[in-house]
C-alpha cells in the first residue's frame, strides 16, 4: 500500500532504493533528483507557498521517516504530523443584526471616543453607507434610510446620529455595484414587456 498515492509507485520505489544507498553523497543526490520529479508530477504544489519544503515533508512521509538524508528544511518528526489539531474556540456574543456584522458594531460603539465633531461626523456618513449597503446585499427588500439612521443610533447608544439620512447613498447605486436591480424597476419593467391585449 502506497502512503501518498498521488506520487505514483515508481516514486515510492525510488524512496526505496535511495534508503538502500550505503553512501551519502550519493543518496542526497538520489533524494534531490526524487524531489524534482515529485514536483513534476504534482505542478499543483507550486501554488502552495513554500511548496519545496511540502514536497521535502511528503518524502521522508513516503520513507516512513527512515531516509536519512541531508535537508534544506527541518525534518519532520513523525509525532508531529499526527498530531490532531486544537479544536478553535469560536465567539460566543451574539450579533444584533447578523448582516451588519460584528466588527460594524465594534466601531460603533467605539464612537462615543471620538471628540472631533468632523471626524464623528464623518464616521456617521461613512457607517450609514456601509450599513445601507450590507443590508441590501444581504436582503431582498429595499430599505428605508431612516431604518438605517435608527439602528445606527441603536448599535452606538446614541452617540451617532444621523441627522438627515436622506444623504446616504442612493439605493439604486448599491443595488448597481452589487449587480441587482430594485423590485420596484423590475416590477415596472415586466408590466412594460407584456404586450397589450388587443380588443376586439
Amino acid at each position: 500500500m502506497m502512503i501518498l498515492p498521488e506520487y505514483g509507485r515508481n516514486v515510492q520505489n525510488m524512496i526505496s532504493h535511495a534508503m538502500e544507498i550505503a553512501d551519502r553523497e550519493e543518496r542526497n543526490r538520489a533524494a534531490q533528483a526524487i524531489i524534482e520529479v515529485m514536483g513534476q508530477l504534482n505542478p499543483h504544489l507550486r501554488d502552495v507557498d513554500d511548496y519545496r519544503h511540502k514536497l521535502w515533508t511528503h518524502l521522508f512521509v513516503m520513507s516512513s521517516f527512515k531516509l536519512d538524508v541531508d535537508s534544506p528544511y527541518e525534518i519532520p518528526k513523525e509525532e508531529s504530523l499526527q498530531e490532531k489539531p486544537q479544536r478553535m474556540v469560536y465567539p460566543k456574543s451574539k450579533i444584533r443584526y447578523g448582516h451588519y456584522g460584528k466588527y460594524t458594531e465594534r466601531i460603533l460603539l467605539d464612537a462615543k471616543n471620538i471628540e472631533n465633531a468632523e471626524e464623528k461626523a464623518y464616521l456617521q456618513k461613512a457607517m450609514g453607507d456601509f450599513m445601507k449597503t450590507q443590508f441590501l446585499t444581504f436582503n431582498n427588500d429595499a430599505v428605508e434610510n431612516n431604518l438605517i439612521a435608527t439602528q445606527m443610533a441603536e448599535l452606538s447608544k446614541g452617540h451617532l446620529i444621523l441627522e438627515n439620512p436622506d444623504d446616504l447613498i442612493s439605493t439604486n447605486l448599491v443595488l448597481k455595484s452589487i449587480g441587482r436591480t430594485s423590485n420596484t424597476n423590475a416590477k415596472t419593467n415586466n408590466r412594460k414587456s407584456k404586450p397589450k391585449k388587443k380588443r376586439i
